[in-house]
């Protein structure tokens, strides 16, 4: 696992024009913490290239990235579980030949149906579960690794969980999909740590997103705070400014 890391005001946050001429890919572009990444990284002038299931609500990202007045974003739809590595070599072929490079990756979707027995978990479920959390960024990275090795500064950007906690009873797939995933981070990180990509983690703290309710449903979700402080956080990992927290995971639980 990449080693933790916490900043010491605490604060994290890409400076504006700070990834201006960059091209990021943000997955889950929709979610809670996909959409605050895209908005926060075309704040800072990045051309963002939004991928999620459905078309409609990427087109209302990309209004509101558009109306922000920040670069216009290209959309993507792709279904991350039923993604196959064609799917995946042409994504990136596509984004080279649409935006000419390709300079980060965010892994923000997630999967989570909600919490069950395992012996209860269908394997259909399973299945879809390992796909998106686990399968869609080791293939997506691997696909898109080619493009990034030709930027002068690439980050890739992996989302992980609270392992003490997804690691108890009835977190089914999703607790061993975000248990692996940790494992391919650092797989990366050190196939890549003598190249121009960079690899990082982050490990937000409760967030007030869609995930969150479904697996604390008797909670108020309010009491958490939006996503836009994570999502901030990433597009900082993707400036060259995280340049030294190179193969580690940004924690920013309190």
């Amino acid at each position: 696992m990449l080693p933790l890391e916490h900043l010491a005001d605490g604060v994290a946050s890409p400076a504006p024009g700070s990834l201006r001429d960059r091209v990021v890919l943000v997955t889950g572009a929709t979610g809670g913490l996909g959409r605050a990444t895209a908005l926060a990284a075309a704040g800072a002038g990045a051309t963002v290239v939004l991928l999620g299931r459905k078309v409609r609500p990427l087109e209302t990202v990309y209004d509101e990235i558009e109306k922000s007045g920040a670069p216009a974003p290209a959309l993507y739809p792709m279904d991350l579980a039923g993604a196959t590595p064609k799917d995946y070599a042409d994504l990136a072929a596509a984004v080279m030949r649409e935006c000419g490079r390709l300079d980060g990756i965010v892994h923000a979707a997630a999967h989570f149906d909600t919490l069950q027995p395992f012996e209860q978990q269908t394997p259909e479920e399973w299945n879809r579960t390992q796909q998106v959390n686990l399968t869609a960024p080791a293939l997506l990275t691997q696909a898109c690794l080619p493009a990034m090795r030709g930027s002068g500064d690439a980050a890739i950007v992996f989302v992980f969980d609270d392992l003490a906690r997804i690691g108890k009873a009835f977190w089914g797939g999703y607790g061993v999909a975000k248990h692996a995933l940790p494992g391919l981070a650092s797989i990366v990180h050190q196939e890549t740590e003598s190249s121009t990509v960079r690899t990082h983690a982050i490990l937000p703290g409760p967030m007030r997103t869609a995930l969150r309710r479904a697996a604390y449903y008797g909670e108020d979700t309010l009491v958490h705070p939006e996503p836009a402080h994570a999502g901030r956080a990433i597009a900082w990992l993707l400036g060259a400014g995280a340049r030294p927290l190179r193969g580690k995971t940004l924690d920013l639980r309190a």
